[in-house]
C-alpha cells in the first residue's frame, strides 16, 4: 500500500456550548425533535419530507431572508460552487464549505459560526479525484456522545465532537480512519495515488457508518484497470472496520459468474458515489451501485458485470447481501444509479423501495424481499457494431410507472417550431446515428457507415441524478426533477490509456444556432402516484430563458414554457412542494418556487441572491420554521441563505 502523508488537522475552538437530545425517528424518516433535518435527505428513508406546516400556501409569498452565511473567507481557495445540503439538529447546522471540504457548525437562527474544522491533506488532496465542498456531513449520537461524521477529499473518515469540532480521540487514530487501507487494486505502480474518494456524505444508521466510493469521471479512464469501489461499514463508536461488501465479486462469491471469467480481476469502479438510504427496523442499507470501469466501452469486461448498476440490500451490522436487482446489464451508457433509494410505507400498504434513474424510470421493489411491485420485463435491445464489445441482448424494463422524461431520440424529437428551424435541425444531425431505444449503444467516431457517433437521450447526467426525488408519505406521491439533454455516444482510441476505446471528446452535440435541437421542456418536475403508478402532472422547472425567447429564429413564434436543462433541488412539506432551478444548465435563474402538491400550480416565487446549488431543506427552532439552501454561481463565493416568515 501507499505510504500516507500525515498532516496536522486544524480546528477552531468552540465559541459556546451546545446540548443535544437523543435522536428518534418517525415513519417519515424525519427527526421528531422540534422539526430537525438531521440527515442529507431529511432521514434514513431519503424522502426529503418534513411535516412542518408553519409556512403554507397562505403565507409563503411573505418569506424573507432571515440570515446569510458567505463562504468567501474560508479557503484556501474560494468555494464558487457548493452542492451540499447542511443538516440541522437542535438549532445547529453542520455543513461542508471550501475547496478542501471544511466542516463548520453554524447557529441555525443567526448564521453565526460556532466552530470550524479543516483537513490538511497535502499531496493527497492534490491528487484526489473528488475535491471541493462535497455534498454534506452526517450525525451520530448514542445519547451521550454527539459526533459529526465526514469523509475528506483525500478519503479519510473523520469523527468530530459536535460541541467543539475536536476529532474524537477514541475513533480511529485521533479521530481519523484512513480509507486507503484495505482497498483492492489500489497499488498500481503507474499511479502513485489510487483513483478513489467520495463526495456524498457517509451514511449512519444503527451505530454503523457506511462509506461509499467515487472515482474520476470514467468517460476516458486512464486505464482499463482501476481500484475497486468496495463499500465498507465502520463502528460509529470506535471507527473499527466491521465489514466490506465487494461490489465486484471475488472468485467463489455470488455474482462472479456474471463476468464470464473475463476482466473481473483488473476491472475497478462499481462504487457507490450516490447518497445512501436504509431501513433502521429491517437493519438494511441499500446500495445504489455505479457502473464498472469504462463508461462507454466494456469489451474488456464481458458479461452482465454484477453488482454494477444494481440495487443491493445489505445487512447494516454484517454487510451480508440480502437481495439485489441489476437495473442495467453490462453498462456502456454510464447509467450509474445516481440517487439514494426512497423508502416508504405507502397508503396502499406496500412497503417499497423506489429508485429513480438516469434513464428516467422509477424501479419499485418490496424493500424487504426485493420483489418488483410491478412487472419488470427483460426485453430485447439494440446490438451495436463496435469491434471487441460485448452486448447484453436484453435489459430490464419497468412496466409501471411510465418514464418521467424522454427516452431515445429520433427525427420526431427535433425542434420544429417553424419549417426553417426543422430544416436546420435535420441538417445538424447529418452524420449521426439516432437512437430509437434508450439502450441504443455507442458507435465509432469513424464508423464504416460514415457516421461519427450516436445521439442518445437522456445524457449520462440524466434524467434523474444525485438530486434524487421527494416523497409525500401521507399521499404516496413521488416528485421527480429531471433533465432533457442529448449526448453523443462516440468512441475512439485514447493513446494515453490501455483501454481499447473510450468516449470521443472531439464530437459535440449539434445545435441550431445555439438552440437545443431536442424539443422542450428541457427540465421538468413530474408528480407520480406510487400507489397506482399513474402520472398526475408535469411542469417545466423554469420559465423560458431569454436566449430562447429572444432568438432571431423565433421572432413572432409562440412556444410553450421550456424550462432549462437542469434538475431542480426539491423537498416537500405537509402543505407544499418547494423547488429551485439548480445549476449546470444554460438559462437557470435565481428563483425559488412554492408549488401546489396536488396540481403543480406555482403559488409563489422567491428571489434568491444566486442560483440554487445545494439541495434545499427546512427545519424549525424556537417556534420558527426556516427554509435554507446553498446558492452559487456567477463567479461569486457560495452562500448559505435561510428564509423565514417576518
Amino acid at each position: 500500500m501507499l505510504e500516507l502523508q500525515k498532516r496536522p488537522l486544524l480546528f477552531c475552538l468552540m465559541l459556546w456550548g451546545i446540548g443535544f437530545p437523543s435522536i428518534s425517528w418517525g415513519q417519515t424518516g424525519t427527526s421528531v425533535y422540534q422539526g430537525d433535518w438531521p440527515e442529507y435527505h431529511g432521514g434514513p428513508l431519503a424522502q426529503r419530507y418534513s411535516p412542518l406546516d408553519q409556512i403554507d400556501a397562505s403565507n409563503v409569498s411573505d418569506l424573507e431572508l432571515a440570515w446569510s452565511f458567505s463562504t468567501a473567507n474560508f479557503g484556501p481557495t474560494t468555494d464558487f460552487n457548493n452542492p451540499s445540503t447542511p443538516i440541522e439538529i437542535d438549532g445547529v447546522l453542520y455543513a461542508n464549505i471550501g475547496s478542501t471540504r471544511n466542516v463548520v457548525a453554524i447557529d441555525a437562527t443567526s448564521g453565526q459560526v460556532l466552530w470550524l474544522w479543516r483537513p490538511r491533506e497535502g499531496v493527497r488532496f492534490d491528487e484526489a479525484p473528488r475535491k471541493g465542498a462535497g455534498r454534506g456531513v452526517s450525525f451520530w449520537s448514542d445519547g451521550n456522545k454527539k459526533r459529526v461524521i465526514d469523509v475528506t477529499p483525500g478519503y479519510h473518515l473523520v469523527s468530530l465532537d459536535a460541541d467543539t469540532g475536536v476529532p474524537d480521540p477514541d475513533f480511529g487514530e485521533n479521530g481519523v480512519v484512513d480509507l486507503f487501507v484495505g482497498l483492492r487494486n489500489a497499488d498500481d505502480p503507474r499511479f502513485p495515488y489510487p483513483d478513489i474518494g467520495l463526495s456524498a456524505p457517509p451514511f449512519v444508521m444503527n451505530d454503523v457508518i457506511v462509506v461509499g466510493a467515487a472515482h474520476r469521471v470514467g468517460m476516458r479512464p486512464r486505464s482499463k484497470a482501476n481500484v475497486k469501489g468496495d463499500i465498507r461499514g465502520f463502528d460509529a463508536h470506535t471507527g473499527e472496520l466491521l465489514w466490506t461488501f465487494h461490489t465486484i465479486p471475488e472468485r467463489g462469491e455470488i455474482g462472479f459468474e456474471s463476468w464470464l471469467d473475463g476482466g473481473i480481476e483488473f476491472t475497478g469502479n462499481a462504487g457507490v458515489w450516490a447518497p445512501l438510504s436504509g431501513d433502521p427496523d429491517l437493519g438494511l442499507v441499500y446500495l445504489p451501485v455505479e457502473s464498472a470501469t469504462g463508461d462507454r466501452y466494456g469489451g474488456d469486461r464481458p458479461g452482465d458485470n454484477l453488482f454494477s448498476d444494481s440495487i443491493v440490500a445489505v445487512d447494516i451490522k454484517s454487510g451480508e447481501r440480502k437481495w439485489h436487482y441489476q437495473l442495467t446489464h453490462h453498462d456502456i451508457w454510464d447509467w450509474d444509479i445516481p440517487a439514494a433509494s426512497v423508502l416508504a410505507d405507502l397508503p396502499n400498504g406496500n412497503k417499497v423501495l423506489m429508485s429513480v434513474t438516469k434513464q428516467s424510470w422509477v424501479y419499485t421493489f418490496d424493500r424487504e424481499t426485493g420483489e418488483p411491485i410491478w412487472p419488470i420485463e427483460e426485453l430485447p435491445v439494440p446490438i451495436g457494431d463496435v469491434p471487441g464489445e460485448w452486448y447484453s441482448p436484453t435489459q430490464p424494463i419497468p412496466s409501471i410507472p411510465a418514464p418521467f422524461d424522454r427516452q431515445g431520440f429520433t427525427e420526431d424529437d427535433l425542434i420544429d417550431w417553424t419549417p426553417e428551424i426543422k430544416a436546420l435541425a435535420l441538417e445538424a444531425i447529418e452524420g449521426f446515428r439516432l437512437s430509437p431505444s434508450v439502450y441504443s449503444p455507442p458507435s465509432l467516431q469513424d464508423a464504416a457507415d460514415g457516421t461519427r457517433g450516436t445521439l442518445g437521450l437522456p445524457s449520462a447526467t440524466g434524467g434523474a441524478n444525485w438530486e434524487g426525488s421527494a416523497l409525500d408519505p401521507e399521499t404516496g406521491i413521488l416528485y421527480v426533477p429531471s433533465r432533457t439533454a442529448l449526448a453523443v455516444l462516440s468512441l475512439n482510441k485514447d493513446e494515453d490509456s490501455d483501454l481499447a476505446l473510450s468516449q470521443s471528446f472531439g464530437v459535440r452535440v449539434p445545435r441550431v444556432q445555439g438552440l437545443e435541437i431536442a424539443k422542450p421542456p428541457y427540465g421538468r418536475i413530474t408528480a407520480i402516484d406510487m400507489n397506482s403508478g399513474d402520472h398526475l402532472w408535469m411542469i417545466a422547472n423554469a420559465d423560458t430563458p431569454d436566449s430562447i425567447k429572444n432568438h432571431r429564429l423565433l421572432e413572432g413564434v409562440e412556444i410553450p414554457r421550456t424550462g432549462v436543462p437542469t434538475r431542480a433541488g426539491i423537498f416537500v412539506t405537509k402543505t407544499l412542494l418547494f423547488a429551485g432551478e439548480g445549476t449546470g444548465g444554460r438559462g437557470a435563474s435565481p428563483i425559488f418556487r412554492a408549488i401546489d402538491k396536488q396540481t403543480g400550480e406555482v403559488l409563489a416565487e422567491i428571489d434568491l441572491p444566486n442560483n440554487q446549488s445545494g439541495l434545499p431543506f427546512t427545519y424549525e427552532h424556537d417556534g420558527k420554521q426556516y427554509i435554507a439552501l446553498f446558492v452559487s454561481g456567477g463567479g461569486q463565493a457560495a452562500e448559505l441563505v435561510a428564509y423565514a416568515l417576518p
